[in-house]
């Protein structure tokens, strides 16, 4: 049996869901086929579930403080993981179904459930039907990479989706990976009682990251308790008593932590290696990544691959701007292309980073004259009136064009107050755009103008 469809859309992501829709909206015909369950990575294990149980970490941690702003609680605060848990299901539970309630609207738009494979260009197969298509949207996404490292078999290691269903809370959480999944477990489970460990290969944390965000970053998370280990090398896993262990050399030395659980946060894996890629003429990378064009579209024109599967991107708001793209080039008459994008992204332990545009290192590296500035967030009355005053801002400027190239904020409320500067970026215009702004008092955002007023050489 074969049925076709005007197109095609397999995966129902976060760039997925809205592009099924919109074409289903301009009159066509369209098939959209997920495996497991609507919402992708950022509704079922991302950013909806782990930001749910976050909120929850945050208000453990505040409770504790309540001293310091002259509140009498309990001496001791206990956090029922499972109830966490609970209220993280019912948030995702109800976005689920509010895409599910959407889709259902939509006339032209099947919803297929079940495992889609090529078998040729455009033709995929799902559930035994053959199902054909001059246009074919890819949206697979990735999930936790399992790596071959020795041991690992022996002791069942926790992923960053199989963590969340934890009901009981761990003794003793280690943590191989410090990037921004790791860190963001690390943080949220030592709020919760636990006492965790992070061992990281590189020589710092988020090694993408400048290293002064990540010194901070570090010192952030062992003001709280957490046992950092970066420079580890030769990991390995074992039993040790019965309990899982992880074991590395750091500065020469043996070290071996044994913990109730552990977790392995390094990297994500994409999903393509389930499209029976083989049966067409689509290009993949090294890594299983989708090889795309600047309007993101593959090596066999009439199929596009968007989200976490084409490399070009690994967050929820990248994944909807590659729906835009291509939506706009299809439907509106546009010429859109990723290129367009500026780098942003956020890290979500408390206090948060926010980062936009190059990194000091890629400034650097660059070789263009440039502007610097920073500013630490006990010198923003916002953050020190809330008791919330670790962290810092800096902000990279061409000295030439006085267009801002980069900025980051290790503060309290960074990540929504970055967003001036970005949007500065994305209109072309100069710094002194808001350095001539007057902004709310009081605010994080009101000091972006001040932190612009300091800014000095680069050397």
């Amino acid at each position: 049996m074969s049925r076709s469809f005007d197109a095609i859309v397999i995966g129902a992501g976060q760039a997925g869901i809205p592009l099924a829709a919109r074409l289903a909206e301009a009159g066509r015909s369209v098939a959209l086929i997920e495996k497991h369950m609507l919402g992708g990575t950022c509704v079922n294990t991302g950013c909806t579930p782990t930001k749910s149980m976050i909120a929850s970490a945050y208000v453990a941690h505040a409770a504790r403080r309540a001293n310091e702003f002259g509140v009498q609680l309990p001496s001791s605060v206990n956090v029922d993981l499972a109830a966490v848990v609970k209220r993280k299901d019912e948030i995702v539970a109800q976005s689920r179904a509010s895409l599910s309630t959407w889709i259902q609207s939509l006339h032209g738009l099947e919803h297929i459930v079940g495992k889609a494979q090529f078998a040729d260009d455009f033709t995929v197969v799902v559930n035994g039907e053959s199902l054909t298509s001059k246009q074919i949207f890819l949206n697979v996404g990735t999930r936790p990479s399992f790596p071959v490292m020795p041991g690992i078999d022996e002791i069942n290691p926790l992923t960053s989706d199989s963590i969340l269903h934890l009901k009981e809370l761990p003794e003793h959480l280690v943590i191989v990976g410090g990037g921004y999944v790791g860190l963001e477990f690390a943080q949220m489970f030592r709020r919760f009682g636990s006492e965790v460990t992070i061992v990281e290969m590189s020589d710092s944390l988020l090694p993408r990251e400048d290293r002064d965000f990540a010194d901070g970053i570090e010192a952030i998370l062992s003001g709280e308790g957490i046992t950092v280990f970066t420079g580890a090398k030769c990991i390995a896993f074992q039993r040790e008593n019965g309990l899982p262990a992880v074991r590395f050399e750091k500065n020469a030395e043996h070290q071996l932590v044994s913990g109730s659980h552990v977790l392995v946060a390094v990297g994500r894996t994409p999903n393509t290696d389930t499209l029976n890629l083989v049966n067409t003429q689509i290009a993949a990378d090294e890594h299983g990544h989708i090889v795309v064009d600047e309007h993101l579209e593959t090596s066999v024109p009439g199929v596009w691959a968007l989200g976490d599967c084409n490399g070009r991107g690994a967050f929820t708001h990248t994944s909807y701007n590659d729906y835009e793209i291509v939506a706009s080039n299809l439907l509106d008459g546009k010429t859109r292309r990723v290129c367009e994008r500026i780098q942003a992204h956020a890290l979500y332990i408390d206090p948060p980073l926010a980062q936009i545009g190059m990194t000091e290192r890629e400034v650097r590296v660059s070789g263009r004259r440039v502007l610097i500035a920073t500013r630490p967030m006990v010198r923003v009355g916002r953050a020190v009136e809330r008791g919330e005053s670790l962290g810092f801002m800096k902000v990279l400027v061409d000295a030439e064009t006085h267009m801002i190239l980069g900025a980051g904020i290790l503060g309290v409320g960074g990540d929504e107050a970055i967003h001036g500067m970005l949007d500065i970026m994305y209109a072309g215009m100069p710094y002194t755009t808001i350095t001539q702004a007057v902004h709310i008092h009081p605010t994080v955002s009101e000091l972006i103008p001040t932190l612009l007023e300091d800014l000095k050489p680069l050397v």
